[in-house]
């Protein structure tokens, strides 16, 4: 089976799920499986009616009634009839939505997230699903819930992988196009979890692994896999081959065209990895696979923003040991701050990390019991794979450098604008 990845962008509105339907009569669509996620930014209106939940009840209802009409407008775009079935079946995902927001007694954040951003797939795929059926393709959609099972680490959920293998080898019918669910799976009590934001890339890793796969294809708004995101680089160039490897290393450091985690279950069975255009669905794209060499070799940008840079240094000027590391990192897991750079000296310790739980202030209370805290919010951390003097001068130039890296291959920059 060959496993296909349609993310927002491809699906954001009834062209783009005409655009869908067109790209498979191009590349065939017997024996795939389609992993699709919300449509266009659903997600973030789903999250502004989990927050509207928690702190601002009066506008509940008018925010989930904007996700209502954002999706009911596809609907009438895409089918003559306004009796058609699928009107039904999103309208029974909706009053599911309701129910839950009207009768829930957990106050967990991370829960009610799960439970609520779910809506988002489980619609896109409903409608696209349908469609197909509709242009005489016929698909079988999948509960992605009812395959891939999680522990109940909500927003950032750990794979069962024994459970989830066995529950997708036996149930995913061959021969028909398949359509799923990104990013979610569900607990031992069949509560929702999600794979952590853009895992829907993850979620066709998955997939491919337990099926053996041919082959996944990540589509997107984009010619493949760039040396920089064009958003802020104006020279940005297609790499038309990378190794697992190296994909791997420029997904940790941050580069947001492939999820971090997807790679590895790929690597493990050297399933390749395409990345394409749902533009131009027949240009070969950017391939990922074992062992090939970067393809033109060039410097590779990577950008995380909204960073905040930590300096630890301790109070009476003894040595930062061991075990003082040890109990940092300890802190940084414990509220869930991902680390994207280390640099330390004898008595200092910074780290640049990403706060996406807003758990710093909390921590910092905790480190300024012992350690002296200094902190800058907001900085902006470039990663230059293979650098040269040119690209590190592209990066610095107009900026304040706040930290700067290097190692043999890499290069990394803090920096705030001046």
């Amino acid at each position: 089976m060959r496993v296909f990845k349609f993310g927002g962008a491809s699906v954001k509105d009834a062209e783009g799920i005409k655009n869908v339907y067109d790209v498979l009569q191009k590349v065939g669509y017997e024996d795939v499986l389609l992993v699709v996620s919300a449509m266009g930014k659903t997600t973030n209106a789903l999250e502004m009616v989990i927050k509207n939940y928690f702190e601002n009840s009066a506008e509940l209802n008018s925010s989930v009634q904007e996700v209502k009409k954002y999706h009911n407008q596809i609907l009438l775009d895409l089918f003559e009839d306004d009796k058609h079935e699928v009107f039904t079946a999103v309208q029974t995902q909706f009053a599911d939505l309701e129910f839950f927001l009207s009768h829930n007694k957990s106050p967990n954040y991370n829960f009610v997230y799960d439970q609520v951003v779910s809506y988002g797939e489980l619609i896109s795929t409903t409608i696209l699903s349908h469609f197909m059926n509709f242009m005489k393709i016929q698909t079988q959609w999948i509960d992605v819930r009812n395959f891939i099972k999680t522990d109940s680490n909500y927003r950032d959920a750990e794979v069962d992988w024994d459970l989830t293998q066995k529950n997708i080898s036996k149930n995913v019918k061959r021969k028909i196009l398949n359509i799923t669910q990104g990013f979610l799976g569900s607990d031992e009590n069949n509560f929702t979890t999600t794979l952590g934001r853009e895992g829907s890339d993850y979620t066709a890793a998955i997939f491919a692994y337990c099926l053996n796969a041919e082959s996944v294809t990540i589509w997107k708004d984009v010619p493949g896999v760039m040396n920089a995101d064009p958003r802020y680089f104006e020279h940005a160039s297609l790499l038309n081959q990378i190794s697992y490897r190296e994909a791997i290393e420029l997904a940790f450091y941050g580069a947001t065209v492939i999820h971090p985690k997807t790679l590895q279950p790929l690597q493990k069975k050297e399933i390749p990895l395409y990345v394409k255009s749902f533009i131009n669905p027949l240009l070969k794209g950017t391939s990922v696979s074992k062992g090939v060499a970067l393809e033109p070799y060039l410097p590779c940008f990577i950008v995380k923003r909204n960073q905040l840079l930590i300096s630890l240094s301790s109070i009476d000027f003894s040595f930062i040991m061991e075990e003082n590391i040890s109990e940092i990192f300890a802190l940084f897991h414990q509220f869930k701050l991902k680390v994207n750079l280390i640099q330390n000296s004898a008595i200092s310790f910074s780290v640049c990390v990403e706060d996406k739980f807003d758990n710093f202030t909390e921590m910092n209370a905790i480190l300024s019991k012992k350690f002296k805290v200094d902190f800058s919010q907001n900085v902006t951390l470039y990663t230059i794979r293979h650098f040269n003097d040119e690209a590190a001068l592209t990066v610095e130039q107009g900026k304040k450098v706040i930290l700067k890296q290097v190692s043999t291959e890499t290069m990394q920059i803090v920096t705030s604008e001046n």
